[in-house]
């Protein structure tokens, strides 16, 4: 680590307070397939791939090429500010570090919440497919049984978070490993299938107008399926929330994010391309945009195009992939949590840890035992439909505090954007595009999902999407306010980060301007 000799003063790269996680458990690869494991690849398509068809015809490849974009930039942005300052706490940590204490709190409760609301979808996700791997398809149907285990599964992954990071990232080599495997092969399969003329009616072969978004159907349409791919792409920043436990934590956590996008993009433009190729894009049967196959795509796809056998591989697959975004969902919201508690956020008791396994122990109970309640209220709400609109509801959330991060980098290294054309880039120019793009993303699309016929689900003629997603920040709005007039000690700026040090008192890990 080197130190700046600037006039002004000198100080070192930031070092986070010590919250008793175990340092250095995990290296490079580990965290790279975290990132990956917590977007959770083959549930993502399975349950949103459908619906980005029905909104936007066959340019869902165009759509998800878009995307990528403001999620690279968002990368960058987790990238540099990790670089400067790799506290598990992230969005909350350097909001609060630069905005102040109110913006840093609704940035650590959209990020926790996202998460929690994820995870009780997922909860089902997992239920439903451990049923159907084994055949039991009147079960995997049954809101009861797909209770029952959905809550289990949460218990089970929580006790894995619980034990530390180190199992965890074990298990996540095997649990991504699976789906990594079977998507690559049912897409190669898929398509030779469609270019030797034996996929069903209906398919159709790639073409490069797939990839132009300028004919999606209209511009509320396009915005729609961009929110659902944001979905898609989003947990990433997983890779950076277990900083503190990952070797080289100012520089490798941020890598981490980076290629773990760039992974993503690549696999995801393979499977919704022969996703499409192979079942087409009509609204019966096989079509992706049939809106009553639309929560489960792989499934209805596989079953045709590998057979009973292999299909059951890829049903175990997406099981794989729920429940190990299950685990890399626990572990940052936890770890945030225990943050917001180590600077007096929330009470101190989320901030207690495990000394045995130097984990946050009363942090990861809460978060799996929230995703468990949540999880088994939403599943008996309309008939389940609830969770459905969830998807939609937290690409608001995703767009809000993803958002945050672009704008807090921005204003956190703004005495750095003239000490070279990288930095300007890197820190500046870059970090604020991904944030404009996801801001009216998240005005665009709560404008439309007021709307009653949106989504699933309405109440009092406001559509269900629209009163999860803004309901959510709203309530953390209401809990911040309340937490604020009950212990104001952190919101008067006393014991939380600080703000951001100018620039000649801050001295990078790296050359200035380097991707992490």
């Amino acid at each position: 680590m080197t130190v700046s000799q600037r006039a002004g003063g000198a100080r070192p790269a930031q070092e986070p307070v010590d919250k008793g996680l175990r340092g250095s458990a995990i290296g490079l690869l580990a965290s790279v397939v975290i990132g990956l494991a917590a977007t959770a690849p083959a549930y993502s398509i399975t349950a949103t791939l459908g619906f980005v068809v029905i909104a936007v015809g066959l340019h869902a490849p165009a759509v998800l090429f878009l995307a990528f974009f403001p999620m690279m930039a968002i990368a960058v942005a987790f990238s540099q500010l990790n670089r400067d300052d790799p506290d598990c706490g992230t969005t909350f940590t350097w909001g609060t570090r630069t905005f102040g204490p109110w913006v840093g709190w609704m940035g650590g409760w959209g990020m926790t919440f996202a998460a929690v609301i994820a995870m009780a979808y997922l909860a089902g996700i997992a239920g439903q497919y451990f049923f159907l791997f084994f055949g039991a398809d009147d079960l995997a149907a049954s809101q009861g049984w797909v209770a029952v285990v959905g809550a289990a599964i949460v218990a089970l992954m929580t006790l894995v978070c619980y034990r530390g990071i180190r199992i965890s990232a074990k298990l996540q080599f095997v649990l991504f490993g699976i789906e990594a495997v079977m998507l690559v092969l049912f897409s190669v399969v898929a398509l030779v299938k469609v270019y030797t003329g034996n996929a069903p009616a209906g398919s159709t072969h790639p073409t490069m107008t797939w990839l132009n978004p300028f004919q999606t159907g209209g511009f509320s349409a396009f915005t729609a399926g961009l929110l659902l791919a944001l979905f898609i792409y989003w947990g990433w920043d997983s890779s950076v929330s277990i900083n503190e436990e990952t070797t080289d934590r100012h520089v490798n956590p941020g890598r981490a994010a980076v290629i773990a996008t760039v992974a993503l993009l690549v696999l995801y433009l393979l499977t919704t391309t022969a996703a499409q190729a192979y079942g087409g894009g009509g609204s019966k049967g096989l079509g992706l945009a049939n809106p009553d196959t639309a929560t489960d795509v792989l499934a209805t796809l596989g079953a045709s195009a590998l057979g009973s056998t292999l299909n059951k591989l890829l049903i175990l697959a997406t099981f794989s992939s729920a429940i190990g975004a299950l685990q890399t969902g626990i572990l940052p919201a936890a770890r945030t949590t225990l943050a917001m508690s180590t600077y007096k956020a929330l009470p101190s008791a989320f901030g207690r840890m495990s000394t045995r396994f130097q984990s946050p122990s009363v942090s990861t109970l809460f978060i799996g035992g929230s995703t468990a309640v949540l999880f088994v209220i939403g599943n008996f709400i309309a008939g389940g439909r609830v969770q459905w609109d969830s998807i939609a509801a937290i690409g608001l959330l995703i767009a809000f505090y993803y958002g945050l991060v672009g704008y807090t980098a921005v204003w956190y290294f703004r005495h750095d954007l003239r000490n070279s054309t990288r930095d300007l880039l890197l820190k500046g120019l870059i970090p604020l595009a991904g944030a404009l793009v996801l801001t009216f993303a998240f005005v665009k699309s709560a404008w439309e999902m007021r709307k009653a016929d949106y989504g699933y689900t309405s109440f009092h003629g406001v559509g269900g999407v629209f009163l999860l997603g803004i309901g959510t920040l709203v309530v953390g709005a209401a809990v911040m306010l309340a937490y604020a007039a009950a212990r104001p000690a952190f919101f008067r700026g006393e014991h939380g980060p600080g703000e951001v040090p100018p620039a000649e008192l801050r001295t990078d890990v790296a050359a200035p301007g380097t991707i992490a």
